[in-house]
């Protein structure tokens, strides 16, 4: 597959780039941000830069997996590159096997001697067929390696109760028949298992079911799905889609809280589910905005889950986990269909800032995030191509991100104009975000997503917040359409950020358009 099936596109991109300046003008804003540190109460769990890696297209075999025999460097079948990248982004935790492949997958099928693993057609994405080769060694494996929390989905569609019983069992128990058969298959040991899905999107194609169904289904389930000694689960909920706030009343009025300790959300940038979704690399000045806009309607979807479940819950002991998101576009020309592969542009480095931030601000309740995918698939972290790795704008926004993870939100108040998309959404031109490290370091992270526009900020630092500058990095290009290739693997990667300064007590930053700077002061 190649990561940019058509590199002549380049050309397209920089007509439009020069249109946007042309449009936009050569301005500066200035901005000031006040920080309000004595309202600080919420960590931001460092669950919310999860990853999802489901058996779709190229995600797990090629993305992730390419077996011991395999020409391109690996440990024990993972591609090195793929590793390093992993350990760089100091993932908290993987979620698999799906997605709607999750309620397709019968585990036994991906256990024992690798040869002898029956073959299987992938009859959600492409009906590819794979050979299970990665299979439940192969994921606990690689998240024990990299000190990843696995995030299990479990089939309630196609499987049985006792299937997911054994699973969990085979997983996690220290002793019996199923820690035997694990033993026989080179495991002797368990496995620590927390996150535990109870199906994918059971509304759609986890069964096509009703939620007062589902409710039922889901208490079912979660009797059997056993803690064995040493090991407790935390039972995550199968969540609704976007909108659909009757299916969070109705498992929060038939679950609730003491049966599930999580409730997923799924919400892709995408401007529909029939017809064209766009391109992810061609998209005039309209499109970039009423993307940026369909994105940051995540925050009132979110708060309205987030009423419903508070309710029922005013003690939050329920997470809301939005266990799936990210922009979602047409394949890209040539790639295999069904396969979801599209490239990365700085517009969804622009969504993946402006989607985190909004996860801050919800620290209280959203506990946990996982971006699809991560790798190949949708808005994923890194493009491969044979022996070749590319990561991508997301992936550099993630990095950036790294020193939020489990620090202390702190409140901002942000002034800036708006900007009206196609769609009549109000678009930020500026967006910022910031926490407290345990280590008392303060971190805050300034989002320019205006094409063309300079932004002049400045932030008067509170008594208690340092006035040295630790780190200061920039993620920017003047095309919005910039991208990273397998010719060009560094166009658009972080840099030192030279434009930030602390002056009269005020943090001062001067940001190019379309970029995310991070600067962090001790």
């Amino acid at each position: 597959m190649k990561i940019d099936s058509v590199v002549g596109k380049f050309a397209l991109a920089g007509v439009m780039a020069a249109a946007f300046a042309a449009e936009a003008g050569a301005a500066m804003r200035e901005y000031k941000i006040q920080m309000r540190p004595e309202e600080s109460r919420d960590t931001i769990s460092r669950m919310v830069y999860g990853q999802f890696a489901e058996h779709l297209g190229s995600c797990v075999y090629e993305g992730i997996w390419v077996g011991e025999d395999s020409p391109i460097p690996n440990t024990k079948g993972y591609r090195n590159d793929a590793l390093e990248a992993l350990r760089q982004l100091h993932v908290p935790v993987l979620r698999w096997p799906g997605g709607c492949f999750a309620d397709d997958y019968h585990w036994r099928d991906g256990i024992g001697d690798p040869s002898k693993r029956p073959t299987l057609i992938n009859n959600n994405w492409g009906g590819t067929q794979e050979d299970n080769s990665f299979g439940t060694h192969e994921f606990f494996n690689l998240c024990e390696m990299l000190g990843i929390e696995p995030y299990l989905s479990v089939n309630i569609g196609s499987g049985t109760v006792q299937e997911a019983a054994q699973w969990i069992e085979y997983v996690t128990a220290p002793n019996g028949p199923m820690a035997a058969e694990r033993a026989a298959n080179g495991r002797k040991e368990p496995w620590k298992l927390k996150y535990t899905g109870i199906g994918n999107e059971s509304w759609g194609c986890g069964g096509d079911m009703r939620p007062e169904y589902y409710s039922d289904v889901y208490r079912r389930y979660s009797v059997y799905m056993r803690n064995q000694p040493g090991n407790r689960l935390f039972r995550i909920a199968s969540g609704a889609s976007d909108y659909d706030y009757n299916w969070t009343k109705t498992l929060m009025s038939r679950v609730g809280p003491g049966r599930m300790d999580g409730l997923s959300l799924h919400y892709y940038t995408v401007t529909g589910w029939t017809g064209s979704k766009g391109s992810a690399t061609e998209f005039d000045t309209d499109v970039y905005y009423s993307t940026l806009g369909k994105c940051l309607e995540i925050e009132p979807v979110i708060e309205r889950h987030i009423d419903i479940m508070d309710e029922k819950d005013p003690q939050k002991k329920v997470g809301l986990m939005v266990d799936e998101w990210g922009t979602w576009f047409d394949e890209e020309p040539g790639s295999v269909p069904g396969h979801l592969f599209q490239q990365n542009t700085m517009r969804d480095a622009m969504v993946a800032a402006l989607t985190l931030n909004v996860f801050h601000r919800h620290a209280d309740r959203v506990r946990m995030a996982n971006i699809a995918q991560m790798a190949n698939v949708l808005q994923a972290m890194w493009l491969t191509d044979g022996d070749k790795l590319v990561l991508t704008p997301t992936y550099y926004v993630f990095k950036m991100y790294r020193p939020h993870q489990d620090a202390v939100h702190i409140p901002l108040n942000v002034e800036c104009d708006t900007i009206r998309d196609a769609n009549g959404r109000n678009v930020p031109t500026l967006a910022a975000t910031a926490s407290r490290a345990y280590d008392g370091s303060v971190t805050i992270t300034v989002t320019n997503p205006i094409i063309a526009t300079s932004a002049k900020v400045e932030i008067p630092l509170p008594e208690g917040v340092g006035r040295n500058i630790e780190l200061a990095e920039i993620l920017t290009a003047p095309d919005p359409h910039a991208r990273n290739t397998s010719e060009r693997p560094d166009a658009v990667k972080t840099m030192p950020f030279k434009n930030a300064k602390v002056k009269g007590g005020k943090l001062i930053m001067e940001l190019p358009g379309v970029s995310v700077a991070s600067v962090r002061v001790k």
